[in-house]
């Protein structure tokens, strides 16, 4: 058991011839006294600072592991967002090549029937064509014909 300042007080030396004196013995024992209520009162404080120190430690060291969580938390999302960003632009990117697949299949398949649509016109033009200089040439072989000229000589002589 520690000794305290009571002890120290309390503590009497037995007696002898050609002892110490008693007074100087005294004076010394106050002074020892109260050095060591002094030392231990400053124990105490000390022992209470470190007792607020070390739950201050404790409080800034949960908040440190706090802030380590959620910097993590924080580090995570952003890869996760960042990795959906990703697969989102890939998703994208293939339907829009889908799109421009299916706009050039339908250009290419377009350009295919307008080019089979002027063939076709290109023959029923050469058919008109055929067709009206047969007319025309008919039309002039009836008008070069001797029947004209004997009904404009009628109608010369009628006059």
């Amino acid at each position: 058991m520690p000794l305290t300042p009571l002890d120290i007080h309390n503590k009497e030396f037995g007696r002898s011839f050609r002892g110490y004196d008693e007074d100087q013995v005294n004076e010394f024992l106050d002074l020892v006294i109260k050095d060591y209520e002094a030392l231990i009162r400053e124990n105490k404080d000390l022992q209470n600072q470190l007792v607020t120190i070390q739950e201050r430690l404790n409080h800034f060291s949960t908040i440190e592991e706090t802030l380590s969580k959620t910097i993590i938390v924080a580090q995570e999302a952003a890869d996760e967002v960042k990795n959906n960003s990703k697969k989102e632009a890939q998703l994208i990117i293939k339907e829009a090549e889908k799109n421009a697949d299916r706009i050039i299949n339908e250009s290419l398949t377009k350009s295919r029937k307008v080019a089979v649509e002027i063939e076709e016109l290109k023959k029923q033009a050469s058919i008109y064509r055929t067709r009206f200089r047969t007319l025309l040439e008919a039309q002039l072989e009836l008008l070069s014909k001797e029947d004209w000229n004997s009904l404009e000589r009628m109608e010369v002589e009628q006059t």
